[in-house]
């Protein structure tokens, strides 16, 4: 189902190393200077059983996890996620930004781990009660750039980053996929142009979005109230 709530649910997606991250929090800023409530989030995670199921899936040393059960840790933090988290701030009219959602799971389990995006993709509805994002931001990575950026410096790949360039290469088609079957619902963009350009081309595409919505605390691209 579509949101049919007073607020506005954006999803940020793509591979890792994408910059979703900073992206959601330059969006938020955005928004919070001109007044609007906003709530970040992410997945998996977002509750205190989400972040529980995140540290099962994500980090080293828990052992073999296969595909499907992998599917369905995912889907179970999402579902509380969903519940718990997000379909009640949008029900407070907020505008809810979480850094990650149902494609992921689409295209990394269904895609990557080949479970079939379609099974996945039921199994997610499911679990969410088939609550959409308004909008979902793609950022397009390569996957040997995603890997040198997730690697800078000290830093460590999760379970999921530290799979191989050919399984990072599926979830990006996939995504691509996803992105092509709904244009309307999608902001592509490609993830190497810079931040700020990026973060400009993602306000105005939220400024568009408020105003179509006719929500009450929406503002025009100059920041100013109509």
């Amino acid at each position: 189902m579509t949101n049919q709530n007073p607020g506005l649910f954006i999803a940020f997606e793509g591979g890792d190393g994408a910059g979703k991250s900073t992206q959601a929090a330059a969006l938020a800023g955005a928004l919070e200077s001109r007044g609007v409530k906003v709530l970040r989030t992410r997945e998996p995670g977002g509750t205190p059983i989400g972040e529980k199921l995140r540290s099962l899936v994500l980090d080293h040393g828990h052992g073999h996890i296969d595909a499907r059960t992998e599917a369905l840790i995912f889907a179970a933090s999402r579902a509380a996620h969903a519940d718990q988290v997000i379909l009640p701030a949008l029900e407070r009219g907020d505008v809810v930004l979480t850094d990650r959602y149902i494609d992921s799971s689409v295209a990394y389990q269904g895609a990557g781990r080949e479970l079939g995006t379609g099974a996945v993709h039921d199994l997610n509805e499911w679990a969410t009660s088939g609550l959409q994002p308004d909008l979902t931001v793609l950022l397009d990575v390569d996957p040997a750039v995603g890997r040198l950026r997730r690697t800078a410096g000290d830093a460590a790949e999760d379970r999921m980053e530290s799979e191989a360039d050919e399984f990072h290469a599926k979830i990006r088609s996939a995504f691509l996929d996803l992105a092509a079957g709904r244009p309307d619902h999608y902001l592509v963009l490609p993830a190497h142009l810079p931040v700020d350009e990026l973060a400009s081309l993602i306000l105005a595409r939220v400024d568009e979005l408020l105003l179509s919505r006719q929500i009450p605390w929406q503002v025009s691209r100059n920041g100013v109230a109509p």
